[in-house]
Parts: C-alpha cells; sequence; structure tokens
C-alpha cells in the first residue's frame, strides 16, 4: 500500500526533544516501511526520518507555531505532492478542510489534541473526505460534531527502551505546566515520604513562569529539578525510579510518558483523568487516585508491583508494531470499501460507507 504522511511543518521527523506528535508520526512511518508499505512523509527539510522524503519543504520552524499563513503553505505542498498514494495519513489542523479540494483515494486524519469547540468545527468541516482516528476512547468521548472512524492507541519502540532496576525515589515527567500536576506531585511525594526527581520541559514564558512562582519555592533536599532531558537520560530516570508520578489536572487525549514508564518496568501512579484509566492496568501496572491522600498511599505501594508485568503489557497493548498493524488495518477496510464503490454511494461522517437514500 502506498501511504503518504503528512506532518506539520514546526517540528523536524523525528523530534530532537520533546515533541509527542513527532515522535508519533516518526514511529508510524518507520513501522509502516518495515512491515512492507511504501510510506511517502512530508515534513520539514531538515527531518531525517529514515523514509522517503518529500524534497522541496523549508526546514522546521518552532517560532511560526501556531501562524496560520505557514502552516496553509506547508499543507497545501503536501497534498499536492501525496494525491497519487492509497492513504494520507494527515497530523495538521488545516490538513481536513484543504483536503476536501483534493481528489483522495483515502484520508486519514489523527485527533491528536483535547477536541475543543474550533477544532471540532474545523474537522466537521471536512465532510466525507477524511476519516478521523481517535487516540484514547476518553478523547472519542468527547466528539460533538463528528464521528471518529476508529480509536487507536499510541505506541512506542519499547525494543528501544531499556529496562530500569527500579528504585526508592519516585519522578515526574512532562511540561513544566499545572494541567501537567506537578505540584500535586511534589504534594503525593512528600506525604509519602518519597523523594521526587522532576524532570519538564520549560523553554516558553508561562513555563519559566509557573516554575518560578509556583514549583521552585516547593524544591529542596527531597525535591529536585532536573530540567529538560534527552530521550536517554529520561528512560534512565524512569527506569531508576519506584514509580512515575502522573497526577494530570487536565483530560489529556494520550499521557506518552505513562507507556514509556511502563516500558522501562516502573508502574504509574496517576489521577483519572483522559486517557490514564485505559493506560493504567488497576493494581497491576499501577494505580488511579484522586483523592491526594489517596494518591501518596498509592505511591508507597507502587514498588510492590511487579516489574515485569509493567514490562510486558507496554509490549504487547503499546509497541509500535501493534499501533502500525491496527492503522493499516484502518487503510485496507477504508480503501476497499471504497474500491467496491459505486456511483450512488457515499462515505458518512465517520469515514463509513453508506448507501445514498
Amino acid at each position: 500500500m502506498k501511504i503518504g504522511i503528512i506532518a506539520p511543518p514546526w517540528i523536524p521527523i523525528p523530534p530532537p526533544a520533546y515533541g509527542g506528535i513527532e515522535y508519533f508520526i516518526d514511529l508510524l512511518a518507520r513501522e509502516l516501511a518495515a512491515a512492507g508499505h511504501d510510506v511517502v512523509l512530508a515534513a520539514s527539510g531538515d527531518s531525517t526520518c529514515p523514509v522517503r522524503r518529500l524534497p522541496g519543504f523549508p526546514a522546521a520552524d518552532a517560532a511560526g507555531m501556531g501562524h496560520t499563513a505557514h502552516e496553509l503553505s506547508h499543507v497545501l505542498r503536501a497534498y499536492e505532492a501525496v494525491a497519487h498514494v492509497d492513504v494520507v495519513v494527515d497530523n495538521t489542523i488545516a490538513g481536513p478542510v484543504i483536503a476536501r479540494s483534493v481528489r483522495l483515494r483515502a484520508g486519514v486524519t489523527v485527533a491528536h489534541g483535547a477536541l475543543v469547540p474550533r477544532l471540532q468545527e474545523i474537522f466537521a468541516a471536512a465532510g466525507t473526505t477524511m476519516s478521523f482516528v481517535a487516540i484514547s476512547h476518553h478523547q472519542a468521548s468527547t466528539a460533538r460534531q463528528f464521528r471518529f472512524a476508529e480509536v487507536i492507541h499510541h505506541g512506542i519502540d519499547v525494543d528501544a527502551v531499556p529496562v530500569g532496576p527500579g528504585g526508592e525515589e519516585a519522578c515526574f515527567v512532562g511540561r513544566m505546566s499545572p494541567d501537567k500536576g506537578v505540584v500535586q506531585a511534589i504534594s503525593a511525594a512528600r506525604s509519602a515520604g518519597i523523594r521526587l526527581r522532576i524532570a519538564a520541559k520549560m523553554r516558553e514564558a508561562s513555563e519559566c513562569e509557573y516554575f518560578e512562582s509556583a514549583v521552585r519555592p516547593l524544591l529542596g533536599p527531597r525535591v529536585e529539578y532536573l530540567g529538560e532531558l534527552s530521550a536517554s537520560e529520561k528512560f534512565e530516570l524512569m527506569g531508576s525510579s519506584c514509580a512515575l508520578l502522573n497526577p494530570i489536572q487536565w483530560d489529556e487525549p494520550f499521557g506518552l510518558a505513562m507507556i514509556e514508564s511502563l516500558a522501562t518496568g516502573t508502574p504509574v501512579v496517576a489521577t483519572g483523568r483522559g486517557s490514564a484509566p485505559e493506560i493504567v492496568v488497576e493494581g497491576e501496572t499501577g494505580f488511579i487516585r484522586d483523592d491526594p491522600d489517596e494518591l501518596a498511599e498509592a505511591l508507597q505501594r507502587a514498588s510492590s508491583l511487579a516489574r515485569s508485568t509493567c514490562r510486558a503489557d507496554a509490549r504487547v497493548r503499546f509497541s509500535g508494531r501493534r499501533m502500525a498493524s491496527d492503522y493499516a488495518s484502518l487503510f485496507a477496510r477504508l480503501t476497499a470499501r471504497r474500491d467496491d464503490m459505486d456511483p450512488f454511494t457515499e462515505v458518512d461522517a465517520a469515514g463509513e460507507l453508506e448507501p445514498r437514500s
């Protein structure tokens, strides 16, 4: 199958540091290619993903993130270049609307973020051109103006993640943002009497301001901020911890850090927001608790969970190979059904086929 993948223009594929969407695109492209598909990637010119990459795209421009003209120019060029493929996988915001003017055999848009009303309007405007994939069942449940064709959980390259020995300290990995719950993590660790090491992206002005006002005053001998870590440093941190503390304070569509932690063998203690209950197997790979006191008690119990169970669960449910297989199955269904269409058949809003009345 010929598969075209469109990445946003802001960050190279794969990302040099923080970049969940870009990591997903790189892994999906590599796993689909390894499965024998002909993959072509439309991404920034400085991308290094080892699949066929379309030429002529400028280098990534993180400073332009959110600028409409920049993204539109990138997406228009991308659709022109991949229009011949069997399936287009779009990971941009503007793409679903632009796709309406392009004749596609099949198109899939992955919803990476929270389905705020404006994003739902954009997705709904795509009409029957695109099929939409949710990254968690919770995210899918929040759709009001369109329907998802499939829910496919993200995966990671589990084999590339080293298994860690565990340890007596807990860790927090994420962005320096109140939504990620770093202050709640500090509180839970202190109540549990467990030292906490924090690794967090902190580049934006709002992230720096939050750190200075809310987090720095809480640092001390038992709470350490390590900065933003490389991938290898992050896995070493997770693997040498008794638990990943993930007390998120918003309905996160998917928590990549949680499955990375499981891959190192480290259980997860999280609040029950967003995708967390879909990722953590209660009492086996972690604990879901919303009460602060219960969160601290669960953290104390985390070291009793089998690290081998965490690793095995990550390998079975959250591998890149499983993720790519799920996408390939969806692509096959979409292209087969479109091939069988007659002039009196149309695609409904979920990307499924139904006869016209």
